[in-house]
């Protein structure tokens, strides 16, 4: 088993022949899923989604892919297949198109439909785009793709095989094996099978639940435990899931209508999905069940249900703010019942831990996948993947999506049913197959492309390190005016803080030491002001250090009068 290496050099030339395949995102973490197949000088591209930031990351609002090693080669791409319709496989394609607007798409009709939306939002025109389906088969310069129907948390989703002269490719992105899905659409393992028979070079799988034993429980396993929140509920019901989960948002509505209660959607990207999906036949509303969320309010609490975004707890979905009660028509009332339909994506818990104690203190009862059977899994626990991994029989195995740990833990299944070569691999390092073998080849740079507002890219990790200490351990600003001719200090220094202490009297005891530390440094004749700055800060940061236990940003200013 290959295991990447941090001192991994830069790729060598591509041998002749041969296929490249570099992820420049989800190899490593959950979510920001991309990677580049090259071969004979042209680039495909597999799906393009964002990360969420977590709570060391403030002030970012998404965390992109980071395509720069290609970003001088991107008239080389062919296409950019998108396996399905969820925020971190489709997320930053507009962003990508930002750099190259005719890119064309390949997908499924809701996935294409959802990025449309998207594309739209960021004022994009629409690019060239393939409706793709399970079955298909559409080339793109040397690359020959064969589309799979696989099952997962959204409707439509696909897997894809890649041939080339170098060998054949299947990338089953996120998947699962519900045998009783709500859609009735499972995953083609007899496709899986032939292209088993075939010849499968290279086998890219989904790692997410590698570490779960057993099966992946059935999505209608959650019918009856829905079922029983709203036989039990006497009040208002608000549903918090996945903005995308088209099933999920099936069986509310199903569950709602033999209930006779009436349901709004709270939060843009859930009004916005929905109506896609119900256009396109996807979600199938029953009767006089759907209602705008505005209209609620003059219907019975025991007749209504609200369908919401905002089940990780993101600070502004419409769930937060109405935990908050800052939401500006849905006010959390005693008795009411919120449903958390929906996994803790990691990093995520105290976010939602958060919004469940802020519901609860208002009174409302919150039902969560701690407490109850109200969410499955979108992915293949071990036990599917050791089916998979046996009825395809590859010659190469590279795990993708997931985090390290689950990463090793797909490439152990892997071997324990004989297959020898299980390369691991994190985000830019480069998976070469030539002559039928997977070998890692080299490492490309790759890290996080930040965007905080309009900005893209131009956070750094030093940036985020400092906001960081802004908001833990506060800031303070040192303004000392200094006379480099006399080596004298004029008049005291002027400190101010926040976010340390409330009153700057504090600062009182450790002036004449700032002082005495100056004129020090003055009479040895030191005038160069960087060199006085930093020492104010060290004075001022070791009494901080030693009288209060604190780290705070220092700021000095030193003026020559």
């Amino acid at each position: 088993m290959s295991h990447p290496h941090p001192e991994l050099s830069a790729p060598k030339k591509l041998k002749k022949g041969g296929l490249r395949v570099t992820p420049f995102g989800g190899l490593g973490e959950v979510g920001r899923n991309m990677t580049a197949f090259e071969y004979d000088g042209r680039l495909l591209l597999v799906d393009c989604g964002v990360l969420f930031p977590e709570d060391h990351h403030p002030g970012v609002d998404l965390i992109l892919p980071d395509w720069s090693s290609i970003r001088d080669r991107l008239d080389s791409v062919e296409a950019l297949v998108l396996t399905h319709g969820h925020e971190d496989h489709i997320g930053a394609t507009p962003y990508l198109l930002r750099e190259r607007g005719d890119i064309p798409l390949v997908g499924s009709e809701l996935t294409l439909a959802l990025l449309g939306s998207k594309l739209r939002e960021h004022r994009l025109r629409e690019t060239t785009h393939y409706v793709v389906k399970e079955g298909m088969r559409i080339s793109f310069g040397p690359f020959d793709l064969e589309f799979v129907a696989v099952n997962h948390s959204i409707p439509d989703a696909l897997a894809v095989a890649i041939r080339t002269g170098a060998g054949t490719v299947l990338h089953t992105g996120d998947f699962k094996m519900d045998q009783l899905p709500l859609d009735g659409r499972i995953t083609d393992l007899r496709a899986f099978a032939r292209l088993g028979e075939e010849g499968v070079d290279l086998f890219l799988v989904d790692s997410t639940n590698a570490e779960t034993p057993g099966f992946t429980p059935s999505e209608k396993k959650i019918t009856p435990v829905i079922d029983q929140v709203f036989r039990e509920s006497t009040q208002r019901i608000i549903v918090a899931c996945f903005a995308s989960h088209v099933h999920r948002v099936q069986q509310v509505l199903d569950a709602a209508h033999a209930h006779e209660r009436q349901v709004g959607y709270v939060g843009r990207s859930m009004v916005r999905n929905m109506g896609i999906a119900r256009d396109l036949g996807y979600l199938k509303v029953p009767p006089n069940t759907l209602v705008d969320a505005k209209e609620l309010a003059d219907i019975p609490p025991q007749h209504q249900v609200l369908l919401s975004t905002g089940s990780q707890g993101e600070p502004m979905s419409a769930l937060s703010r109405i935990a908050q009660r800052t939401h500006n028509f849905v006010h959390i009332e005693e008795g009411d019942t919120v449903l958390l339909a929906s996994s803790l994506i990691p990093g995520n818990e105290n976010a939602v831990y958060r919004v469940i104690n802020g519901l609860s203190r208002w009174g409302a009862r919150v039902v969560h996948k701690g407490n109850a059977m109200v969410h499955v899994s979108g992915h293949a626990s071990a036990g599917e993947l050791l089916y998979c991994y046996n009825i395809v029989r590859p010659k190469n195995v590279l795990p993708v999506h997931g985090e390290i740990r689950h990463m090793q833990a797909n490439a152990a299944l892997a071997r324990s049913v004989g297959i020898e070569n299980v390369v691991l691999a994190e985000d830019g390092v480069v998976v070469d197959l030539v002559d039928g073998v997977a070998s890692v080849a080299g490492k490309v740079p790759c890290g996080y492309v930040f965007v905080d507002g309009s900005s893209v890219g131009d956070i750094t990790e030093s940036d985020l390190k400092d906001r960081l200490i802004l908001g833990e351990e506060g800031f303070i600003s040192v303004i000392v005016v200094v006379d480099t001719v006399s080596g004298t200090v004029s008049g005291r220094p002027e400190v101010h803080a926040r976010g340390f202490a409330e009153d700057d009297k504090v600062f009182e005891d450790v002036k004449p030491d700032v002082v005495s530390a100056l004129e020090r440094m003055l009479a040895e004749g030191t005038t160069d002001t960087y060199q006085l700055q930093q020492t104010v800060r060290r004075v001022i940061g070791r009494w901080v250090n030693k009288t209060h236990r604190r780290r705070p940003m220092i700021i000095p200013v030193v003026i020559e009068s």
